[in-house]
């Protein structure tokens, strides 16, 4: 098994949940609320369907060597075509699509998962890069349709392991900048259960999430790793049990970290 076979196998399983989650909703629960800001459950649905349609054609580049990323101009008629479904049509159209999605990456041989290079919005990236990019996308927007159904739904931990990895990218990169000017500079210590580890979020210039003890940190964070990947993906609820003292308080993480 691959590194890309990994985040692949991951992406079925998180679909195949999602799926079980949606599948029997009536019309008007999927032109309900999500978790997502401003969205239905449909319009959650549509997102990842409408992302999976682009993805599959980046991928199909990517595997003829054709390295063009994507443009606004051939992303918005997409996006409009989706934006006009109904919640029930999203929800089938999302199926169709991610399962196609899913059947191409299944198709890449095994020797091509660290040569293929896939246009992505980031720029070419391996196949294991750019599934870890998917993944992010699936597993916080199914937490957002599931969670309004079950208000004790959690990400699944074998994701939480997976997505962990690549928490300090998360954290760089969809960090609110007034948020970060305001905050720094500090030391954050980060305290995680199940499983344990103790993390530096260093708040600078730039920010990022080290797997290390900080000295001299002024905040601290503790919660157990699910509730703190799910903070740092703008997804934290009052009643997690995550808590801030120190120099940082939750509301500051919270605008910090407002997702995407």
């Amino acid at each position: 098994m691959t590194a890309a076979d990994r985040w692949i196998g991951a992406l079925h399983d998180s679909s195949r949940r999602l799926r079980q989650v949606v599948d029997d909703l009536p019309a008007d629960r999927l032109a309900g609320a999500s978790f997502a800001k401003e969205w239905t459950i449909g319009q959650v649905l549509s997102h990842l369907g409408s992302g999976a349609e682009i993805c599959t054609t980046l991928v199909e580049r990517g595997l003829k060597g054709d390295l063009r990323g994507p443009v606004r101009e051939e992303l918005a008629p997409v996006w409009e075509r989706w934006d006009a479904l109904s919640p029930v049509e999203q929800r089938a159209a999302w199926r169709e699509a991610d399962e196609r999605h899913l059947a191409l990456l299944d198709s890449v041989d095994a020797a091509e998962h660290t040569s293929v290079r896939v246009p992505y919005f980031t720029g070419p990236l391996d196949l294991s890069a750019y599934a870890g990019y998917r993944l992010s996308e699936q597993v916080v927007h199914a937490w957002d349709v599931a969670v309004t159904l079950d208000a004790q739904a959690v990400i699944a931990a074998p994701d939480v392991r997976l997505l962990w990895g690549r928490i300090d990218l998360v954290a760089a990169r969809f960090r609110d900048t007034g948020a970060l000017t305001s905050l720094a500079p500090q030391c954050v210590q980060v305290e995680v259960t199940d499983p344990q580890q103790t993390l530096l979020l260093d708040i600078d210039a730039e920010l990022h999430l080290y797997p290390a003890r900080p000295t001299g940190a002024t905040g601290f964070l503790t919660g157990p790793a699910e509730s703190v990947l799910r903070l740092v993906y703008g997804r934290n609820r009052p009643q997690d049990p995550v808590t801030a003292t120190g120099s940082i308080t939750l509301d500051d993480l919270r605008a910090l970290f407002p997702g995407f």
